[in-house]
């Protein structure tokens, strides 16, 4: 089997001396290189950034998914999360 050989670019990158003494510090805790920590920033950072859904596009998927739902539930949630003490509820509209 051969071996896939990895090739790889050469980047510089300018640091002020705090992102260097952090980049420093991170290296010798965990023991991996500078080149490492900065590759694994990257993509965490695009992972986060060029994610195919951006936060709370989910939400659109709620739209219309309680069936039977008060009609009001969305303009009067709280009446119908906290209940008065006799437990019925009505419409505020």
């Amino acid at each position: 089997m051969a071996s896939r050989r990895r090739i790889r670019e050469p980047v510089q990158v300018y640091l002020d001396p705090a992102d260097k003494n952090l980049l420093l510090e991170v290296a010798r805790t965990t023991t991996l290189s500078q080149a490492e920590i900065l590759r694994r920033g990257l993509r965490r950072i695009a992972a986060d950034l060029l994610a195919t859904k951006r936060p709370g596009a989910s939400l659109n998927d709620l739209i219309g998914a309680l069936e039977g739902a008060p009609p009001d539930l969305a303009a009067n949630h709280d009446a119908y999360l906290y209940p008065p003490e006799d437990g019925h509820h009505q419409s505020c509209d």
